[in-house]
């Protein structure tokens, strides 16, 4: 089949290459000048599918509203809202509740444990060499934090995830560069978790996908898809529209606004993260792999000869307005814990991205209900993590196959329940 993907971040870049692996004839059309310059671009890099949550958790609402008092706070929500946010967040609301949290929970990590799967099987089969380092841990600051924790190591416990929670004295031993000035109260250790650079993995399959006959179009914005003829696309300057035999749209929050006119409304908004990437200075000062501040939600991963700080989470405000507070925040948490790591006197690279996130949680992956389109979207802050496994199956299934995962409650039919 002639089949256009619009999007070249990491989801549209995989999706591009498993359907050319299925031997279909492969268009990708991107709005940016390269692939993996938006979402896939500079975030934390984690994989670790037993710790992917919907956000939508109970006790959540009532910690969001803590944090508005917060200086160094995870989630802020930011202004202006937009009525798609105001929206979103009601819809959020109404998905805190544990059934729904439960069975969404479910539902990602299922995923996960398939994505990291279909990821190891592309990188060995094809030897990719991009940045990587083994292992996760979740620091626990206080005894309180280690109370906290402990509804999510039951669901790891059931989910038949290993992990291991440690003392102090053995995180220090995983990682011998922690500093010793700030407390801790132990952690939790995911040994077959890892970090790895998404946006080196997704220019490294873009190559390879060409080489199987995949054309990556740049600069390239879809402005509509016909309701009148199947899988017919416009783009914008060009006076005749295009026709494929399916389109799958992976362009995130772009592709709600291409859905829309179409009659496909989806409860999605963008809600930003921050990370900063700065050159090793000290070796031995240095993770060795990732780990994540519990209280403050911020991730700290080694790749390669860089050591990478992201988190925050703010819903609302502009796209191209950094927050100066969530920056410190990144500041802080790399200082408490591995001061002298890295050359933050010059070159740092300060980035802030959309994460394209569903108000419940998991993606939406397979039929949009308009013959020819399909969905591959809305993977929120967990799209690395979900990549692989997403564009396996959202292929099986235009190839009228069976995916190797369930995708119990993550099409379109979940909301509309």
């Amino acid at each position: 089949m002639k089949i256009a993907v619009i999007g070249a971040g990491v989801i549209g870049v995989t999706t591009a290459f498993e359907l050319a692996l299925d031997g279909h004839d492969v268009t990708v059309l991107e709005r940016h000048s390269a692939a993996g310059e938006g979402t896939s671009f500079a975030n934390a890099g984690v994989i670790a599918p037993g710790y992917i949550t919907p956000w939508a958790a109970p006790g959540m609402p009532r910690k969001v509203l803590r944090y508005l008092f917060s200086q160094h706070a995870p989630v802020k929500v930011a202004f202006p809202l937009s009525g798609q946010d105001l929206s979103w967040m009601w819809q959020w609301l109404r998905a805190c509740k544990p059934d729904i949290y439960a069975a969404n929970r479910t539902r990602m990590i299922r995923l996960g444990l398939y994505s990291r799967e279909r990821l190891n099987e592309i990188t060995q089969g094809l030897n990719l060499e991009y940045d990587r380092s083994p292992g996760y841990m979740v620091l626990l600051r206080t005894e309180a934090d280690r109370a906290l924790a402990q509804p999510g190591l039951a669901v790891l416990r059931e989910a038949g995830q290993k992990f291991k929670e440690i003392d102090a004295d053995a995180a220090r031993q995983i990682e011998p560069a922690l500093s010793t000035d700030s407390p801790l109260a132990g952690a939790i250790y995911l040994e077959d978790a890892e970090a790895s650079n998404c946006r080196q993995f997704t220019m490294l399959l873009k190559a390879d996908a060409q080489r199987r006959g995949v054309k990556f179009e740049f600069n390239c914005t879809v402005d509509k898809i016909s309701s009148a003829q199947a899988a017919t696309v416009y783009i914008a300057n060009e006076p005749t529209p295009r026709s494929f035999d399916a389109v799958v749209l992976c362009a995130g929050i772009g592709s709600a606004k291409l859905l829309s006119p179409l009659g496909v409304r989806l409860p999605m908004t963008p809600v930003y993260g921050y990370s900063l990437s700065a050159n090793i200075r000290e070796h031995l000062n240095a993770p060795r792999g990732a780990v994540m501040d519990e209280r403050y939600k911020v991730a700290i991963t080694r790749l390669g000869q860089r050591v990478r700080v992201a988190g925050s989470a703010e819903i609302g405000g502009s796209p191209t307005q950094q927050r100066k507070a969530a920056i410190q925040t990144l500041y802080k948490v790399l200082h408490d814990w591995f001061p002298g790591a890295a050359n933050i006197g010059a070159g740092v690279q300060v980035w802030k991205g959309a994460r394209p996130m569903m108000a419940d949680g998991p993606p939406l992956i397979g039929a949009s209900g308009v013959p020819g389109v399909w969905l591959n979207l809305g993977h929120g802050s967990s799209g690395w993590a979900l990549s692989c496994g997403s564009a396996r199956a959202v292929a099986d299934l235009v190839s009228h196959r069976t995916p190797g995962v369930d995708l119990e409650g993550l099409g379109l039919e979940r909301l509309r329940r």
